[in-house]
């Protein structure tokens, strides 16, 4: 059994990460900047704090095996940056904490940020929707501020499928690398995938895909 503290565990794939983790008998804490969480998961312990908190983060840390952060951007028009600046502030600040060598930290990504087979990010093809480009190229600058911190830091990221909805998981999922592993991915299967990996580590310091099989 892992401590997993989860933040954003109220959201779509937050919910159902911890519901998963529940579920395999883990110790779970559920980060929500709400003093009263809807979309709760039972069996979990739920307290108040968010990713921009940088000094809360490294002190939640301190009681967890595994930190997931699923919490995107702003989907309302807002700028993105907050969460940019959140994530550039928490690298560091991790790197030179003693949770570095105890903690791992699972990233939720965005499958906007991965790779076509010529190399360009999805949210620059064409017909990519204009709403979702601020928070596909944020998840592309979280990318390369993981990508370029202290090799101390253990740290993964898991993209979804182009298309990922609410919903139960699939029989089987498909994993890949910078690349979509497929057209879509349920949040249940989305949930699967990273206990999987929490559970039994395949990748370090790099991002990872999943879509249904």
């Amino acid at each position: 059994m892992s401590a997993i503290t989860i933040y954003g565990a109220t959201g779509m794939v937050g919910h159902d990460i911890a519901q998963q983790a529940a579920d395999r008998g883990h110790q779970v804490t559920g980060v929500s900047r709400s003093t009263e969480p809807s979309n709760t998961v039972d069996g979990v312990t739920y307290v108040t704090g968010e990713v921009a908190d940088v000094a809360d983060v490294v002190a939640k840390a301190q009681d967890a095996d595994i930190v997931v952060i699923s919490v995107p951007g702003p989907r309302d028009g807002s700028s993105v940056q907050p969460i940019i600046d959140a994530h550039a502030a928490l690298v560091p600040a991790l790197a030179e904490s003693p949770v570095a060598a105890n903690t791992r930290f699972f990233i939720v990504g965005g499958a906007g940020a991965t790779l076509t087979e010529d190399g360009t990010m999805l949210l620059d093809t064409p017909g990519f929707p204009e709403a979702y480009k601020p928070e596909a190229q944020s998840f592309a600058e979280i990318l390369d501020l993981y990508k370029t911190s202290p090799e101390n830091l253990d740290w993964v990221m898991l993209a979804p499928a182009p298309e990922i909805g609410p919903g139960p998981a699939a029989a089987s999922y498909d994993l890949g690398g910078d690349h979509p592993a497929g057209a879509a991915v349920t949040a249940g299967t989305f949930a699967v995938a990273t206990l999987d990996e929490l559970e039994t580590p395949a990748h370090r310091r790099q991002r990872f895909t999943v879509a249904d099989a």
